[in-house]
């Protein structure tokens, strides 16, 4: 069988290099894909968000199945759109995809499933907003522990969390009047900021089973202690310890199975990844938001464990068919994965820095380097995004696996590079380790 998987970051890297791994397929396309991509599958230079384009690539190369990575071209309709070619694609409908498309349909989705999330309140413009910030909270110096966020997609970045009155007033006027994000601004989000270890929650579904992964965490933050601008996320581990087993049941119970419920009698089944951002609170998990693809970094990780075909898994899901799989199989050891950035991330950056060391990075024992933000010129992988590479390691603990990525990173330079220094230090440090 051959497979297209549409993206071109980190995580469609981490795909491509898993499922070329199945006995089952015989040719792996990734468009646009970059440079780790070009070495693991075959890049295809088409655009993920030309719909007649990759469908006409699909049906001429006979591809059997299509895996969306991101998720703007699920919001747009990919998956509807291939279906209606006569196609098999892994990823939720357009209807579906406004999990995440959409923070305020999330909101009345959870509010509807009695799922438990922040209080929030929904405006359509920045007036609003401000009112009712100055109404509620009078006192200008006022301690106001708020997150105020863009409705639509914004790459991670469309969250501010906020302390006092004039922090969420500047975000307010970011989001809706600067127009910071674009149109992801047209509603704005003012909830309460929960507090508590955030962690993700990946499971598979095919609209009537749902297939829970081991939790993961990000790591969102740009610089280390979860200080600086809000990212896509620069690192990552999996398994999250803070989540056991009798935990990992009851978020299944109490909040993914209620949303997939929830979505079917809305009449927009859900098939895919949903992905839950949850905060640990003391009051038990609550959902921050929905995404409805594999999270990136958090991808990498995740199925640097995975033992199990994931082919098998993938065309299950499309065929509605999850409940005759039985139990996947994870290698025991944890996963680290460590973000390379550019310079300047998460706002300006240079590109086409040339990459050394990249080769014996790869020859450092349990360790995969997957690209993201890379291309390949001239015979020379370059830096082409700012998120440039995850370095992902295997290791007997979660500290194992920290130096083992880590050991890598240092041999991994181009002008410019940068990386947290703390990824999974809140975990090792509880360990005692």
């Amino acid at each position: 069988m051959n497979i297209l998987i549409l993206g071109s970051g980190g995580r469609e890297h981490a795909l491509a290099w898993k499922i070329a791994k199945s006995s089952r397929v015989d040719r792996v396309f990734v468009a646009p894909g970059n440079g780790g991509t070009a070495q693991d599958a075959e890049n295809v230079d088409l655009p993920a968000n030309d719909f007649s384009r990759i469908t006409k690539f699909a049906l001429e190369n006979r591809v059997g199945l299509t895996v969306v990575g991101p998720e703007q071209p699920l919001v747009d309709g990919i998956v509807d759109a291939l279906n209606e070619a006569g196609l098999r694609v892994f990823g939720p409908s357009k209807l579906a995809a406004r999990l995440e498309g959409s923070k305020a349909f999330c909101k009345n989705l959870l509010h509807q499933a009695n799922v438990p999330t922040a209080d929030c309140h929904v405006f359509r413009n920045a007036e609003s907003a401000t009112k009712f910030v100055r109404d509620r909270y009078p006192i200008k110096g006022q301690e106001v522990p708020l997150v105020v966020k863009a409705d639509g997609l914004a790459a991670g970045k469309g969250v501010i969390v906020c302390s006092r009155r004039p922090e969420v007033l500047e975000a307010i006027d970011r989001i809706a009047t600067q127009r910071e994000f674009g149109e992801a601004g047209n509603e704005i989000l003012i909830e309460e900021r929960l507090d508590g270890q955030e962690v993700s929650v990946l499971a598979i579904t095919d609209g009537r089973t749902i297939l829970t992964l081991p939790a993961s965490q990000d790591h969102k933050r740009a610089y280390d202690g979860d200080a600086g601008p809000n990212t896509g996320g620069m690192g990552a581990f999996c398994p999250a310890p803070m989540v056991d087993q009798d935990m990992l049941q009851q978020i299944q119970e109490q909040i993914l199975v209620p949303t997939v419920h929830a979505m079917k009698r809305g009449k927009f089944g859900f098939r895919g990844v949903l992905y839950a951002g949850l905060v640990l609170t003391n009051q038990g998990p609550k959902v921050l938001e929905y995404n409805v693809r594999f999270g990136d970094p958090e991808c990498q990780p995740t199925l640097m464990r995975l033992r199990s075909d994931l082919v098998d898994v993938l065309e299950a899901t499309v065929e509605g068919r999850l409940d005759e799989l039985g139990e996947l199989e994870w290698d025991p050891r944890a996963s680290v994965c460590v973000v390379m950035a550019s310079e300047g991330y998460p706002g300006n950056y240079e590109r086409g820095q040339v990459i050394r060391g990249l080769d014996k990075a790869a020859e450092t024992p349990d360790v995969k380097v997957f690209h993201a933000g890379t291309a390949t010129v001239d015979g020379q992988v370059v830096a082409n995004g700012g998120r440039v590479l995850g370095i992902t390691a295997l290791g007997n603990s979660i500290a194992a696996a920290k130096l083992q990525a880590y050991t890598a990173v240092k041999k991994i330079r181009w002008d410019g590079a940068w990386c947290r220094k703390d990824i999974s230090d809140k975990v090792t440090e509880m360990e005692g380790t």
